[in-house]
């Protein structure tokens, strides 16, 4: 049996024991690792959704996490095998829509279906617990890579825009100054 045959295999058995669960505050510390791991520095490149080439510095902080974890409309969705963190997303109510974000997978674990399991139980649970018809998100747009895997799953780009915090180190130091946020949008089946 082919190698990529047995690591599909067995990424696929992972992915269907994948628990899932709100973070609490207490999970705010591995969870700002993981973040951090997914998109900055050398860890980052052993998956493929780094922006080490894009940016320096921190993707984000502990009171940036922490206010995702206890925001009133929102959670941040564990996804956990075993009792080790592997991947994580924020959903945030905001009327009609859910917004998607803090999307992290383990690097080492990228490329073997993790990803779209969390995507999906996200979407289900933006769809039957708060009854929304849609899900947005905002990717950067030179994040080519990024966006064609989000259109696989559905959603499309709209052409809004809005601009990178230059300045703001909370979210990373710019390596290029042409950095902006494109806003993609999905729609949820309602149950």
């Amino acid at each position: 049996m082919p190698e990529s045959s047995t690591r599909a295999d067995a990424e696929a058995a992972a992915t269907d024991r994948l628990g899932f669960r709100a973070a609490t505050t207490a999970d705010v510390p591995a969870l700002l690792e993981l973040v951090e791991s997914a998109y900055r520095g050398d860890t980052s490149r052993a998956g493929w959704t780094t922006e080490a080439d894009l940016l320096a510095g921190q993707r984000t902080d502990t009171e940036g996490v922490t206010a995702a974890v206890t925001h009133a409309e929102g959670v941040v969705l564990l996804a956990e095998l075993d009792g080790e963190l592997l991947a994580c997303c924020q959903l945030e109510r905001r009327g009609g829509r859910a917004y998607f974000g803090m999307f992290s997978v383990r690097p080492g674990r990228q490329g073997g279906g993790l990803g779209r399991a969390v995507l999906a139980r996200a979407e289900r649970y933006a769809a039957e617990e708060w009854g929304v018809a849609e899900m947005e998100m905002t990717v950067i747009e030179q994040r080519a890579e990024l966006i064609a895997w989000y259109e696989r799953r559905g959603f499309r780009r709209t052409g809004d825009y809005s601009p990178f915090p230059y300045g703001d180190e909370r979210f990373g130091i710019p390596l290029r100054p042409d950095l902006r946020f494109e806003k993609l949008i999905k729609s949820l089946t309602v149950r």
